[in-house]
């Protein structure tokens, strides 16, 4: 068969293409939710303690921030279906593992090496849908379709967490990875051709590691630090690493033709300004989510179920907004709608600073829905800023970078929301949580502030011309 007709046969099936792209998003997406609803059952089998249900999320959440980029460049180099079909095996093989899981220690590791396969899929999968639709505005609708996706992903993962949690057990939260891991696969091998980038970019060992090290120390620290008192010998030694790698990053970086991060692109405000609303707006959910998945069920006595269906409002609220969201972004531009977010994000926590176990479910349900617009109203923007004003050749890379801010915010978000509850509550759960976890709500309120503070300084006219100026001294010179 001729390159030809691969590529024919590769139109014929774009939509198809597009499919598979998006189930191997969604059973990614839906991992970074599905499994907060099943903690306060993991708790109970395997004995967890607050820090050890952290780590849990964060092990993932920290795999997959850190290596997104590592995984886009590494499928442009040696094949995007080939790099996507091993992220399929491996995110497969690490969801069985956690399902076997016989002791927290297990659970974590299996999650961290669940991720290696999810930063394999995401970046990848995207580079196909570019690669396959050729027209412009078909190449928009997949990216879009691509978008609702990921909002559906985050979205539905509480409520599916819930249903298996109370039918069948925890254990099938991750279960049910391995038939859609192994269909994706199949439909793979048959659908997906294979592409490479005409110029890929070169692996950057000493930058990954530098970031690895970077985010896992600081994220240890904060996590284990309650435990272990912040001012021991191994707490501030940690956090010292974590200074010490970022700041031997951003001069390494500048000094390489291809880094795995291009700090340039942070003279960019609008670029810095995605991708700190990215880490406020993540941060925020993954917090969210954590503390609230424990005061429904540990708090208000609620089972997994009760609690997924509970959180419903939020889903649909952020699968409402986010489609509508794009087509604002379209229309009036990203100020008001980021601006909006930030709002959103910061009055829906502000709803739970005084809950107790008996706090009238109303209340609830209006503070998810907020808070679900609010996360609905930010994506779209933060991923178009992100990539606004950057050189086409260059926009993949700023995307990227957006997206690993995503989870960087939600590992960071909620190391820091479980050791400031940790310290109200003594690391212990049951009715008296609920008054724990109100410290907790004040600091996602200030995330929201804080990403409305920033979309206000980096949205202007001026902010942009400054992006197009960055973009220009970005742009190779002419040989």
């Amino acid at each position: 068969m001729t390159a030809g007709q691969v590529t024919h046969e590769a139109d014929d099936h774009r939509w198809l293409v597009l499919g598979i792209c998006c189930l191997s998003l969604f059973i990614v997406g839906v991992d970074t939710t599905i499994v907060n609803v099943a903690l306060p059952a993991i708790n109970r089998s395997l004995h967890a303690s607050l820090d050890g249900l952290q780590w849990i999320v964060d092990a993932y959440t920290l795999v997959l921030g850190s290596l997104l980029m590592l995984g886009g460049s590494t499928g442009d180099r040696l094949g995007r279906r080939r790099v996507f079909q091993t992220g399929l095996v491996t995110f497969v093989i690490g969801s069985g593992l956690c399902a076997v899981a016989p002791n927290l220690g297990v659970l974590i590791a299996a999650r961290a090496f669940q991720a290696l396969g999810g930063a394999m899929l995401n970046p990848v999968a995207l580079s196909i849908v570019r690669n396959v639709f050729h027209d412009p505005r078909e190449r928009a609708r997949a990216i879009g379709l691509w978008s609702i996706a990921f909002g559906l992903s985050l979205g539905l993962g509480p409520v599916l967490g819930g249903v298996f949690v109370t039918t069948v057990g925890w254990r099938y939260v991750f279960l049910v990875n391995i038939p859609v891991g192994l269909l994706a696969f199949l439909l793979t091998a048959i659908y997906v051709p294979e592409s490479r980038a005409a110029h890929a970019r070169r692996i950057d060992p000493i930058g990954q590691v530098l970031v690895i090290v970077g985010l896992a120390s600081l994220t240890y620290a904060i996590i284990e630090g309650p435990g272990d008192g912040w001012g021991s010998v191994a707490i501030v030694g940690l956090f010292a690493l974590a200074v010490a790698s970022f700041a031997l990053l951003v001069p390494y970086e500048l000094r390489r033709a291809e880094p795995l991060i291009d700090v340039r692109f942070f003279r960019s405000r609008p670029f810095s300004g995605a991708a700190v609303s990215a880490i406020c707006a993540f941060g925020g959910y993954g917090s969210f989510l954590f503390l609230n998945t424990l005061y429904l069920q540990d708090a208000r006595g609620l089972s997994a179920l009760d609690a997924g269906l509970y959180t419903l409002p939020l889903a649909v609220s952020n699968i409402v907004f986010a489609p509508v969201t794009g087509r604002l972004v379209a229309r009036i531009g990203i100020r008001r709608p980021l601006l909006l977010a930030g709002v959103a994000l910061g009055v829906a926590p502000l709803l739970l600073t005084s809950i107790t176990p008996h706090s009238p479910v109303w209340l609830l349900f209006l503070s998810y829905v907020i808070f679900g617009a609010g996360l609905g109203l930010a994506n779209p923007p933060i991923t178009n800023t992100a990539i606004s004003g950057m050189p086409p050749e260059q926009a993949g890379v700023a995307g990227a970078i957006a997206s690993s801010s995503r989870q960087v915010g939600s590992t960071i978000g909620i190391a820091v929301v479980g050791a400031i509850v940790g310290a109200s509550s003594g690391a212990g759960f049951g009715t008296a949580f609920a008054q724990a976890t109100h410290p907790g709500w004040w600091l996602i309120a200030g995330l929201g502030a804080i990403l409305f503070t920033v979309a206000a300084f980096t949205t202007t006219p001026t902010a942009f011309a400054g992006a197009r100026d960055v973009a220009a001294s970005l742009q190779p010179e002419p040989t």
